[in-house]
């Protein structure tokens, strides 16, 4: 209204409907000309585009470099199948623990300036952990990595919502494409560099530092300009949900399904990059062309993580797309138990089919909430609850590696968990809002 008042007191038209909270005269002049004022929230747009990829792109390479090195990794530290289990179990703990929190520090210190901070941390975990000489400071360094990529995991939703509220598909699938880019050039690339480099593991895992430290340059300006205005469209509904509403967000049913839908495909997702590399390689293929097994099934989600949400978001339920996901995990795992050499690149590509149920998760998350707080609420709540499911999965695989001698038993418990995950997904995935749910229930 006071865009439009100020278009006829200048005799000219205008499409912008607010202004930026507490505007300067001459920011009032020039965003009723479209002039200076536009042009820096255009520019601040693509920042934050190229901030929300870069970010992306870091989220996944700290975890399968390692899954690509870690019988290297094991023999340099000594450990044992189950410890290595522990060691594939740490992201999903992290993401729980640390996830929680994002919502409240994007609150104090807003949701640019925790990211900024949390890509910091990743390139500060990566350069630590290869050279404290222990497992315990191995341990330790991932888990700094882990905590920047915990925070921006579950900030990622809330900037798309807040910045790109009616594209939220399309967002989500160029954020869920870049993730799955970096995850598979971490997984393909790692054991030729280890290679170019010398051959030491140290130095194949530290170099995705250097990447990382990429990530935090588009953010130090946004995080700088804490009173920067999202893009016009936007720009009303952020103002009106800066007071996040009171939300029981435990009520909704909604919640926990999605919750437990997250959970259920992280494991999955943590079972694989942890430990398909190492079957691959116990069928007797070699390390390199198991690291490039591994990048298949990562690089399927570059595409289909585009797709996929841009998809979901046109149907009023997600759930044939669920069941459609898990059908080709369960013929993946069919595969590594009966042949797990011989069709090794058919099975690579059914699983990383399978894996892309997690930018379906981030869309649904965008979905089932009305408002920016409640995606807020809903992406912690899922986000945290959902790790914290899929911790035990990648310890479990390696204590039932290290006892029974192979992988029969890891594999059916990889099958047994996905069953759950399509009938939660089915739930998750039906046309509701978890404000309404909460309100309801309350």
């Amino acid at each position: 209204m006071m865009g439009l008042m100020a278009g006829k007191e200048t005799g000219t038209t205008t499409s912008e409907t607010t202004e930026p909270a507490e505007p300067t005269e001459p920011t009032r002049a020039t965003a009723a000309g479209g002039g200076p004022a536009t042009a820096t929230r255009a520019w601040t747009t693509r920042l934050v585009v190229v901030g929300i990829v870069l970010s992306a792109v870091n989220l996944r390479p700290a975890i399968t470099s390692l899954g690509a090195l870690l019988e290297e990794v094991r023999d340099g530290l000594g450990m044992s199948g189950s410890v290595a289990g522990l060691l594939t179990s740490v992201p999903p703990l992290c993401f729980a623990v640390f996830g929680v929190m994002a919502p409240r520090l994007a609150r104090r210190f807003g949701p640019a300036a925790v990211v900024c901070a949390g890509m910091a941390a990743v390139t500060a975990g990566l350069l630590i952990r290869p050279y404290v000489g222990s497992t315990a400071g191995f341990l330790a360094g991932s888990a700094l990595a882990l905590m920047g990529i915990a925070v921006s995991n579950v900030l990622m939703p809330v900037i798309v919502k807040r910045w790109f509220p009616d594209r939220v598909g399309a967002m989500t699938g160029l954020y869920s494409m870049a993730l799955a880019a970096g995850t598979s050039v971490a997984a393909a690339v790692t054991v030729p560099l280890t290679d170019a480099l010398g051959g030491s593991w140290r130095t194949g895992l530290t170099v995705w530092a250097g990447l990382a430290a990429v990530a935090v340059l588009p953010w130090v300006p946004l995080a700088r300009d804490r009173g920067t205005a999202p893009a016009p469209e936007a720009e009303a509904r952020a103002r009106a949900e800066r007071q996040p509403p009171a939300l029981r967000i435990t009520r909704s049913r909604t919640a926990w399904a999605l919750a437990v839908f997250f959970g259920l495909q992280a494991t999955a997702a943590y079972i694989t990059m942890g430990w398909m590399a190492q079957i691959f390689r116990d069928a007797g293929v070699s390390a390199s062309t198991a690291g490039l097994l591994l990048a298949v099934t990562m690089a399927m989600g570059v595409p289909l993580a585009f797709v996929i949400p841009r998809v979901a978001t046109r149907l009023p339920h997600q759930g044939p797309i669920v069941i459609a996901l898990g059908v080709c995990g369960l013929a993946g795992y069919a595969g590594l138990y009966l042949a797990p050499a011989g069709g090794a690149w058919a099975w690579a590509v059914l699983l990383g089919i399978s894996n892309c149920a997690f930018p379906l998760a981030l869309t649904m998350v965008g979905m089932r909430a009305r408002t920016g707080a409640g995606v807020a609420q809903l992406s912690a709540f899922a986000q945290s609850t959902g790790y914290l499911i899929s911790v035990p999965g990648p310890l479990l695989v390696g204590v039932l590696y290290q006892h029974s001698g192979g992988w029969g038993l890891p594999i059916a418990l990889m099958v047994g968990l996905m069953i759950p995950q399509m009938a939660v997904g089915v739930l998750a995935g039906r046309d509701r809002v978890v404000e309404d749910e909460a309100a309801a229930t309350g």
